[in-house]
């Protein structure tokens, strides 16, 4: 119930994932590309030619302004046309678009050479850059390698030339815009982010779940996500966050077992 691809900032294409969701026994799947629902349309058809069950799914950049902090929201089972999230996300994605470039420009000029061209080639079929499209032109290191680590810290964090981030969509409009196309809304990774403090008021704006199994919670995070779904009645849900080399190295299927991920599935989509 969370994996990436290309229409975002995951390393493989929809199709790979698909196959390999399959060869690992996954039965039901949903691509929670940052912002977009771009490939909804290819990803039904994938999912068709390999009998994989795709739910319609996004995981949309929030922000909890009062306790500044990012919160990540999960939509899933919407309406097809989006348009509610599409006209939240879309004024981000074009802000992200323009920070990247502006990321690229300064990278430059630190003196590291970058093919802008062959950056946005690569990046297809997202119309976005990422960070992690920069540092595959910048670097052959595995993400989870020393050499990766710190390059993209001198960077992007501190007082690095291409550091700064851009301005994220309200947690309550985010929610908001989930439950105006029909979908559920569901807290991404909340140990992660430290984003438990905002789910009681999220609650009262429509929230429907919170994700519970993710590769960085820890058995404390667990305790703490059953207890807040248990007082506020929120269907739990979980997944790999597979980016792919992108990312930490896990695969599709290994978060949730495929057993389980039919109860997660139909309690999403009864909401």
């Amino acid at each position: 119930m969370h994996v990436h691809s290309r229409y975002s900032d995951g390393s493989d294409c929809a199709e790979a994932v698909i196959k390999q969701a399959r060869d690992n026994g996954v039965t039901q799947l949903s691509f929670v590309d940052h912002d977009t629902v771009e490939g909804l349309v290819e990803l039904n058809m994938l999912g068709e030619k390999y009998g994989i069950e795709l739910v319609p799914g996004i995981e949309i950049s929030a922000y909890d302004f009062k306790r500044d902090r990012k919160v990540h929201l999960l939509g899933y089972n919407f309406h097809s046309n989006a348009v509610h999230m599409k006209s939240i996300c879309e004024p981000l994605l074009k802000r992200r678009q323009e920070h990247s470039l502006w990321q690229i420009e300064k990278i430059q000029a630190a003196g590291y050479e970058l093919d802008l061209e062959a950056i946005i080639e690569h990046a297809k079929p997202s119309k976005t850059i990422y960070k992690q499209h920069i540092m595959k032109s910048l670097t052959e290191a595995a993400y989870t390698s020393p050499d990766y680590k710190r390059l993209y810290n001198s960077l992007f964090k501190g007082d690095g030339v291409a550091s700064g981030d851009i301005r994220y969509i309200d947690a309550f409009d985010a929610v908001w815009a989930i439950k105006a196309d029909g979908g559920v809304a569901v807290v991404a990774h909340p140990g992660q982010l430290d984003s438990y403090d905002i789910i009681p008021e999220l609650v009262e704006v429509g929230l429907s779940g919170i994700e519970r199994n993710h590769m960085d919670h820890t058995v404390e995070d667990h305790h703490r996500v059953e207890a807040f779904a248990e007082k506020y009645n929120l269907v739990m849900t979980g997944g790999s966050d597979y980016h792919g080399s992108f990312g930490a190295a896990v695969k599709v299927g290994d978060i949730v077992s495929p057993s389980n991920l039919r109860k997660v599935v139909n309690n999403v989509k009864s909401l």
